[in-house]
């Protein structure tokens, strides 16, 4: 196999010979050539990416850096894994899609810039029956592009022989990327190994904490900006949604659980190639109450006739995250106060859509400032008298505007929402209004719950609306709800 990867090529410049099954633990053009493109490393993502990622992030960073990245450990629900998704950073930085593994940055002044070693566990045709292949030592060294493999057992001697020399080691836990590593820092040979560590582990014992720096903030500067091949990825993901939102919109009938519909809509994102759900999905139906638990995933009530459903989610497709949030009458028509309400939340949606340029100048904060600004005009148009401070905010519109998705579904850990949108950013914008049954707002609007969200990718002078796919004007979402659009039911 190893002979095969050489003729190959590092960038995999021929389709012709296709492996099955697979002789490595992630999808390769050898292998999955209808997944994996010419000269790309991960579907969608070429081998290109990967490397100006290390190569801006070593830039980053002091003279003499070390940055070690861990792989997310394997968890477990009755006695069985789950489905494996890998740690974000590690996977940004690397494509390596196997636990039990780790990179290992140096920087130094060869013409790369730094040195990589990625360790993993190889092959072990034992595990292999029970768990699929894995990938060689050798295959991952010309698949991943490192320098050398070794491996994850040589994980603490090789660390330990770069800490006398380095200036920072920059390095975090999987579930603790914000943290540097203290008391818990001995929980990381289990992530890697599996073996129970001591209290006290001489491998982080031997780098003082004054060396220790968190990696994540720094990834964060990174991911916030998406690549070109980053962007198609997304705009994918958010079509297969989209789709899914739209095809949803169909399927609900009155009668239906809420439980059915997250069910549809995780069938129909799968057949469009998403891999995995990027959240729980939120199917609330009904009165306020289930509107407004904005993470609202029992999806356990029946959909009566004459009720709004909102749906929140998304689907992950090839490592990117969507999420779209459409309402829709489950009667197929809107009545006249959700339309009325529906259409003033709308408007106010497309016109903060507008603003989401790198010319413009705007920040997350200052979107949302405006978008307090844009709802309560047009609320009080069609009757609400919002002049005292907080019923907006406080009550009727209680979350943000929006937040940066990427690989992760939140990517705003690291980003300040008071600093200019870069073009290159993807965020989402989500107004919504919750109006609860109470005299100081018009009755006709009482227990209605509509939230409307997009991907927007901030352009220079125009914004991409990722999620157009999902219908959200009036017309278009009563014609997705009555088949008017072609859909078909499912």
């Amino acid at each position: 196999m190893f002979n095969t990867l050489q003729r190959a090529g590092a960038r995999f410049s021929t389709r012709s010979i296709v492996i099955k099954p697979s002789e490595f633990g992630q999808p390769t053009i050898l292998s999955h050539p209808q997944l994996v493109q010419r000269d790309e490393l991960t579907p969608g993502i070429p081998s290109s990416d990967y490397e100006a990622r290390r190569k801006k992030l070593m830039d980053l960073l002091p003279e003499k850096s070390v940055v070690v990245s861990i792989a997310a450990p394997v968890k477990y629900m009755s006695g069985s894994d789950y489905k494996y998704r890998q740690n974000s950073n590690f996977w940004y930085l690397t494509g390596f899609e196997e636990a039990n593994s780790a990179v290992i940055l140096k920087k130094d002044s060869s013409s790369r810039g730094y040195t990589m070693a990625l360790l993993c566990n190889g092959k072990n045709l034992h595990k292999e029956k029970w768990d699929g292949a894995s990938t060689s030592l050798d295959a991952a060294k010309i698949l991943f592009a490192a320098d050398d493999t070794l491996s994850i057992s040589s994980f603490g001697t090789y660390l330990k022989s770069l800490t006398p020399h380095a200036s920072y080691v920059y390095i975090d836990l999987p579930d603790s990327p914000a943290k540097p590593l203290k008391k818990n820092a001995t929980s990381l040979l289990k992530y890697l190994t599996g073996s129970v560590a001591s209290e006290k582990d001489p491998l982080f014992e031997s780098i003082p904490s004054s060396l220790r720096r968190p990696l994540a903030p720094q990834l964060g500067k990174l991911r916030a900006v998406k690549s070109k091949a980053e962007q198609k990825v997304m705009h994918a993901a958010a079509t297969i949604s989209g789709r899914a939102h739209a095809k949803s919109m169909r399927f609900t009938q009155p009668g239906m659980s809420e439980a059915s519909v997250a069910a549809h809509f995780e069938y129909i994102c799968a057949l469009g190639g998403a891999q995995r759900p990027a959240y729980v999905p939120v199917v609330a139906s009904g009165s306020v109450p289930n509107a407004l638990i904005l993470h609202y995933t029992a999806n356990n009530q029946i959909i009566n006739p004459d009720e709004l459903v909102l749906i929140d989610a998304g689907c992950e497709y090839n490592g990117y995250a969507s999420d779209i949030s459409r309402t829709f009458p489950a009667s197929g028509t809107f009545s006249a106060p959700q339309r009325e309400l529906y259409s003033a939340i709308l408007s106010a949606q497309k016109e903060l859509i507008t603003l989401c340029t790198a010319s413009a100048g705007y920040s997350l904060q200052e979107l949302h400032r405006e978008s307090c600004v844009l709802l309560k005009k047009q609320l009080n148009m069609i009757g609400f008298n919002l002049h005292k401070e907080g019923d907006l905010e406080r009550i009727l519109y209680p979350h943000y505007l929006g937040h940066p998705v990427g690989i992760d579904l939140h990517e705003s850990s690291f980003i300040d929402r008071a600093l200019p949108l870069q073009e290159g950013m993807v965020i989402t914008i989500e107004p919504g209004i919750y109006v609860p049954p109470t005299p100081n707002f018009p009755k006709q609007f009482h227990d209605i719950g509509i939230r409307i969200e997009d991907e927007v990718l901030i352009g220079n002078e125009d914004p991409i609306v990722l999620s157009s796919s999902a219908p959200k004007e009036v017309e278009d979402i009563e014609g997705a709800c009555q088949g008017a659009l072609g859909l078909g039911p499912y």
